[in-house]
């Protein structure tokens, strides 16, 4: 059967307007980066010598990030202590746009805190360090969560149990939840701690990773069809609808309770951080059944936000932007990525390629019709730089250059075109006569045009040459004119 076509606009709109209720262990997460210097003379262990560090809110709290990161509100319910951590997770939840918390207080017990040390170089995690008091919340504080939680079912669309075995899913806490989410006809996501999944009975789905799911089975779980025929059982003891069991880099496989199981593979990526991937998958498979996708198209959202959270470092979170260029062919996306208006975000471009210490190119024209010549003088020009910026003349310009009857293809269209060359990686649509004054601004340190022209004659060299950049001329390829085109076209003969 073939794979549908995914409509990630229409399905992140839907998402925007979802709202997902998430519970379970909140922790603050803190990244210590360093180089490894040296081998310790105390102990045989490497030394990193420090030089940066991260804080960010984890373990449930990082699903509420990425539920609000991709595009739906979060109403999260946690239990942090009365210390230190516990304030700064509170201030930092207030502070994050899209996650609406209440948390409940347990003044007995520390707010649970992981602090890692890593490798800059090597993307290692080399020690962590825990402070935390891993047992179910009191009678008291389990009431209080109950309370909490209750109530917020009916704004929810689809609630998330986020279990991290701290403590706050108590066999009480999920019992109650799950049976309020059923009676109000909310589906309920459980990514599962405990190897007894009779406590999550009446879920609608169990993502557990491929241990935990082959530790629960008794089984060894190292295929898609091992992994089906271990399902039954204990989809039949949790009453759930199905079960997905994430492998890493093996994909994941989705075994519902009714039809064929799906297998979706991973997206191939250089793996920085596995730090919170599982908390994306659930906050990903969350949005995406909240929005009303099916089970095909919830995967496949699940594991390209995977794929772009490993990327990162630390604890990420992956946003809905980030989302649509992981799983969009490139070629949908060229126009939007690489193509601005010369009053748009040129500067955020410009200013991230020279941090990156990138040779910046500049070419341009009107490209009414693009023939061979034009691909002969961007690719020749991309050559000359790390990243080629094409200037496009308007519509309104190019009228006052060429003619009432020109351009062929409005500016919208030409763009695109230039977009979709490999060698272009940004178009600017400028409305004067030439691009001097976007030649200002891009100080680019070579300026390209073809070999008809001479150097004195090429617009802004003495910008570029009086800030150390070059002028290449590229020598044109004979026989091509895009004024003899439209000539042709217009039964004007040869």
């Amino acid at each position: 059967m073939a794979t549908p076509i995914l409509d990630f606009d229409a399905l992140a709109q839907a998402i925007s307007g979802r709202t997902v209720l998430c519970i379970g262990d909140i922790m603050l997460d803190e990244f210590v980066y360093g180089e490894v210097s040296r081998i310790s003379p105390e102990a045989p262990a490497p030394v990193i010598a420090a030089q940066r560090s991260e804080i960010h809110i984890g373990g449930a709290g990082n699903v509420a990030r990425n539920i609000a990161s991709l595009g739906a509100r979060c109403v999260f319910v946690g239990l942090v202590g009365e210390d230190d951590a516990g304030k700064r997770l509170t201030a930092a939840l207030a502070d994050h746009a899209g996650i609406e918390s209440a948390l409940v207080c347990d003044p007995s017990r520390p707010t649970t805190r992981k602090v890692r040390f890593v490798s800059e170089h090597f993307s290692t995690h080399m020690l962590r360090a825990d402070w935390e008091q891993a047992q179910a919340a009191s009678d008291e504080v389990e009431t209080k969560l109950i309370e909490a939680i209750l109530p917020q079912i009916a704004r929810a669309d689809i609630v998330l149990l986020s279990d991290y075995a701290k403590g706050v899913l108590t066999a009480r806490v999920i019992r109650h939840t799950i049976d309020a989410a059923r009676t109000a006809g909310k589906p309920v996501i459980v990514d599962p701690k405990s190897l007894n999944w009779a406590i999550y009975r009446g879920a609608t789905l169990l993502t557990p990773n491929r241990k935990e799911f082959a530790e629960a089975t008794r089984s060894r779980a190292d295929t898609p069809q091992s992994i089906v025929d271990a399902s039954e059982d204990v989809m039949r003891l949790a009453d759930c609808e199905a079960i997905l069991v994430t492998q890493g880099e093996h994909g994941m496989t989705l075994v519902p309770r009714h039809g064929e199981a799906i297998h979706v593979p991973a997206f191939p990526v250089k793996v920085r951080d596995v730090s919170g991937a599982g908390d994306t998958v659930a906050a990903a498979l969350a949005v995406s059944i909240a929005a009303g996708a099916d089970w095909d198209t919830a995967l496949r959202i699940a594991s390209a936000a995977a794929a772009v959270a490993v990327g990162k470092q630390g604890t990420a979170s992956v946003s809905a932007a980030e989302l649509r260029r992981k799983i969009l062919p490139h070629a949908t996306l060229a126009a939007e990525e690489k193509v601005v208006s010369a009053t748009g975000s040129l500067e955020a471009q410009l200013a991230e390629w020279k941090r990156e210490g990138l040779r910046i190119g500049f070419t341009n024209g009107c490209f009414d019709i693009l023939h061979p010549g034009h691909v002969k003088v961007l690719t020749a020009a991309r050559a000359a730089c790390d990243r080629l910026i094409v200037g496009l003349n308007s519509d309104a310009s190019v009228r006052r250059l060429k003619g009432a009857d020109r351009p062929v293809q409005d500016e919208r269209a030409r763009a695109e075109v230039l977009a979709a060359l490999e060698a272009v990686d940004l178009v600017v649509v400028f409305e004067e006569d030439t691009p001097i004054d976007l030649i200002r601004r891009i100080t680019p340190s070579v300026l390209v045009k073809g070999g008809d022209y001479t150097r004195e004659q090429v617009v802004g060299h003495e910008v570029v040459e009086a800030a150390g950049g070059v002028v290449v001329l590229v020598d044109i390829l004979q026989g091509f004119s895009t004024t003899a085109l439209v000539h042709r076209a217009r039964g004007g003969g040869k």
